[in-house]
This record gives C-alpha cells, structure tokens and sequence, in this order.
C-alpha cells in the first residue's frame, strides 16, 4: 500500500495503477476507522480492481464550539488495518495540501441540505460537498462509497454529482452496528461506560418509532414517544427526530412512500447521529 501526502505522487501513482484499465474506488474517511468503514472498503473490491483510501479530518465540516481538535487520529493504526485489507493506496493529504494558501472555493448544495443536520450544523454539509469534491478530482475513482449511517450526507453527495455531471458512480453501504445494535462511528469512543449502554436507546427508539408507524400510528404520535424515550435515557439537546422522503429527504407527516427516520441527539459530550429504512403502510 503507498501512503502519499501530495497530489504529484497521487496522480502518478493512480495513473499507474489504471493503467491496467482496472476500475478504482475511493473510500473516503476522517480516520479513526472501524469495521463499519472496513465494509466500506470490502465492498469497494466488490466494486473495482483499485481502492483507494483517503483520511482526511476536514476543518471545513466541523462548526464552532465543535469536536474537530478532540477529534480521534490515528493514522499509524488505520493504515495497518487499510494495509491487511488489500487496499492499494491511502491517500492522507494535510490541511495545507487540501486548503492551500489563497483557496476562496466553496461547494453549496442546496434542498437536502436544509433540514436535520443542516439545520442544526450550519455551514456542515458546505464543508462535505467541498471536500468530497476535491477528492473526487484529486483520486479521479470510477466508484465511491459511503456510509448510510450518514444519511443526509449520501443524499448531499449524491445530488451534488447529479447535478454537476460528476461521472461517478455512488454506493450506499448499509450502516454496520456493534452486536447489540448501536450504530459504529468514530465518535462512540468518546462514551463512558454508562453513556455506551444508554446510547442503546437511540436505535431502539428509532426501531419503535418504525413499528408502530407500519402498524399504523400517527408519525407524530410515534416520533413523540421516540423523542420522550431519548429524553428519558438522558439525551439532551435532542436535535431531531424526523420522518423524511428517502431520496428528497423532504419532512413527512403520512408514511405514504418509502421513507427514513432519522435521529440525532447529544448524549453528554457525545452527538450521535442514526437513520432506518420506513416502508410505507
């Protein structure tokens, strides 16, 4: 595996690489990686002959009073993992090689982004669209992959390749959960023991939120009660509990079409963040 840091090494080594006329995808990452991005990259090899990796902690996404300096780094140990997979290149570029003296651009995308985290996250999914941009003409791959975790930011990323003609393709990977079912993230690590057994409440309130929408409820009467049982498991603020269109993302009173729920809430000085699949009645 070939760790670079500057785009004349990058693009060499990715022109060599294709010259096989193999296909190459890209994962991107913050790093701190579990095996929730490791299925991220096993599902790239499913998906081209190439993978890259990026891990790149992008400034750009994280908004004031936020965790970007806490953030956990740990480079050494993700390119052990990156290199026992297969993966051909990781590319971890720094601040100054991403945002190099005098940058002014910015990528806006607007309608996906302006509920849920976009609207509790000002100016967050501006800083995703920009760096995801970057990545894609700084590793040019045929296929990348991302998270369903991240919900709104797939839906960001997706309308954001529509529309400015970007020939790749995108793959959804469903979200990886710890055995008990609390979805992975890099930010689980900032949870205490007890914090780690309370934040069970916010897939179980989503899941309950889920059933008794197919069996019926009101969506209001069962995101109600998906907010109460956060509350009560000491989620506070709880920024959203939401029932959305799945692809428009656009806030749903009927479950009358295929739908997400989404959640997030900050458990202690923890914000965590999930998402399920609705089918309508």
């Amino acid at each position: 595996m070939q760790i670079l840091r500057d785009l004349p090494s990058l693009r060499a080594a990715v022109d060599a690489l294709k010259s096989d006329g193999k296909l190459m995808a890209l994962v991107p990452t913050m790093g701190a990686l579990h095996d929730g991005h490791m299925a991220l990259v096993e599902e790239a090899r499913r998906h081209a002959g190439h993978v890259a990796v990026s891990i790149f902690v992008n400034p750009r996404q994280f908004g004031v009073n936020e965790d970007l300096d806490a953030y956990p780094r740990r480079e050494a140990k993700d390119a052990q993992m990156l290199q026992a997979a297969g993966v051909d290149i990781l590319w971890a570029p720094s601040v100054d090689v991403m945002y190099p003296a005098g940058y002014t651009t910015n990528i806006s995308v607007s309608g996906v982004t302006e509920g849920l985290d976009g609207a509790a996250r000002p100016g967050h999914f501006d800083g995703v669209a920009t760096v995801v941009a970057k990545l894609f003409n700084q590793v040019r791959p045929d296929v990348a992959l991302f998270g369903e975790k991240d919900y709104q930011q797939l839906a960001v990323i997706r309308q954001m390749v529509r529309d400015l003609d970007v020939p790749i393709e995108l793959v959804g990977v469903p979200t990886q959960r710890a055995e008990d079912g609390l979805a992975l993230s890099s930010r689980n690590a900032y949870l205490s023991e007890e914090e780690r057994r309370e934040a069970l409440a916010l897939p179980r309130a989503l899941g309950e939120a889920a059933r008794q929408m197919e069996k019926g409820a009101t969506v209001e009467a069962a995101l109600a009660r998906a907010v109460a049982l956060l509350a009560a498991h000491g989620f506070d603020p709880i920024d959203y509990v939401s029932l959305c269109d799945a692809v428009t993302l656009e806030p749903m009173t009927v479950l009358d079409r295929p739908a997400r729920l989404l959640g997030a809430a900050k458990l202690g000085k923890t914000r965590l963040i999930d998402n399920i699949p609705v089918d309508p009645l």
